[in-house]
């Protein structure tokens, strides 16, 4: 009976102490179970999708790089003298091989068919120098109608003395802006040499160079050339481009047929028209007959900006033997064609730089 009684105390026993100890182990688990469960949160987190931003950032870099690089050269471009390297003035030679030569009726319907007409010039003081042509076309002598043979006279002509004297006026910028600095470096010099000599100056004579280098007025050119040519109609303008009538007594010429005995000069001869044109500015801004010519036009750019065809064409007496004669005819073609209307005209630019310089 007592070995009974002691086997159910010890069953008791043994219950009480399994409901004991799993008390302590529910109130051990759930005490440590909310840091458990971030443990494992952070421990064994899920595949996340990763972007790899280093390319990005590096393309957004370069990109910046770039765009600032840009803007640098913008400015560089803008503000430089170096902006002018690429417009020569006497350095290249443009002349075709084989110059094409078109119809009259054919250069009117490309004008035509450009919008190219001498009102709208004066109108917007605009001209195209995508109009230029290489050579005159030889119907334009039998052009009957005096007025329509000289409006396509200037049509060809004009957009070539415009551009020879814009290169004049990049080149002046170009040689104030070194002036102006306090330094001149290596490359200035480079290119004061080149301009010293294009411009026939000996001893490096900067204020002889200010002087001759310089536009001549557009109304001045045309008139010269259409009185030398008679509008485009004479023998040395059809056979060798030559608009200016200069003379030449060792390159190769035109002889004229009316020369007096023992004369040995000869027309300049030339492949295209624009080349005649680069010629004859260089000779008014070098030859020794036109230097009161050169003063003249210093005079008019130092007091009043602009250059007066009508006054500087009294200093061309030795550009003919018939003197003050040939002055008083170039005054009268000014006049009479209204050529002061082009002096003031500019080349459509062609690009943003273009028209910065302009």
């Amino acid at each position: 009976m007592s070995k009974k009684k002691f086997s159910k105390l010890d069953d008791g026993n043994l219950n009480f102490f399994k409901t004991l100890l799993l008390s302590f182990v529910l109130i051990f688990t759930f005490s440590i179970l909310p840091n458990s469960i971030n443990f494992i949160k952070n421990s064994f987190k899920p595949n996340e999708v990763v972007f790899n931003s280093s390319k990005q950032n590096f393309d957004e870099i370069l990109d910046k790089q770039k765009k600032n690089k840009t803007l640098n050269n913008s400015l560089k471009e803008r503000f430089s003298w170096n902006i002018f390297e690429d417009i020569e003035v006497f350095g290249k030679n443009e002349e075709d091989k084989d110059p094409q030569r078109l119809s009259a009726s054919t250069i009117e319907e490309l004008f035509k068919d450009n919008g190219y007409n001498l009102e709208k010039v004066k109108e917007t003081k605009l001209v195209n120098s995508g109009n230029q042509l290489t050579r005159l076309p030889k119907e334009l002598k039998n052009i009957e109608s005096p007025k329509k043979r000289k409006k396509l006279f200037i049509q060809i002509v004009l957009p070539l003395i415009i551009e020879e004297n814009l290169k004049i006026r990049f080149d002046r910028k170009k040689l104030f802006e070194i002036l102006n600095q306090n330094n001149t470096t290596e490359r200035d010099k480079t290119w004061l040499n080149l301009k010293f000599k294009q411009y026939g100056i000996k001893n490096n004579d900067l204020s002889k160079l200010k002087i001759r280098m310089d536009e001549i007025p557009v109304s001045l050119a045309i008139a010269q050339a259409a009185k030398e040519t008679g509008w485009g109609s004479s023998r040395f303008a059809q056979e060798g481009n030559a608009l200016f009538g200069q003379w030449t007594w060792s390159g190769e010429g035109i002889k004229p047929l009316d020369v007096e005995k023992g004369e040995k000069h000869k027309v300049a001869r030339f492949k295209i028209l624009k080349a005649s044109v680069r010629a004859y500015q260089r000779n008014l801004n070098t030859h020794s007959s036109y230097q009161e010519f050169r003063i003249e036009r210093a005079i008019q750019r130092d007091n009043y900006g602009k250059l007066d065809s009508l006054k500087l064409v009294n200093f061309l007496e030795k550009y003919a033997e018939t003197g003050k004669e040939y002055t008083e005819i170039l005054k009268k073609i000014i006049k009479q064609n209204n050529l002061i209307d082009f002096d003031d005209v500019e080349i459509l630019p062609t690009s943003l730089k273009m028209k910065n310089l302009i």
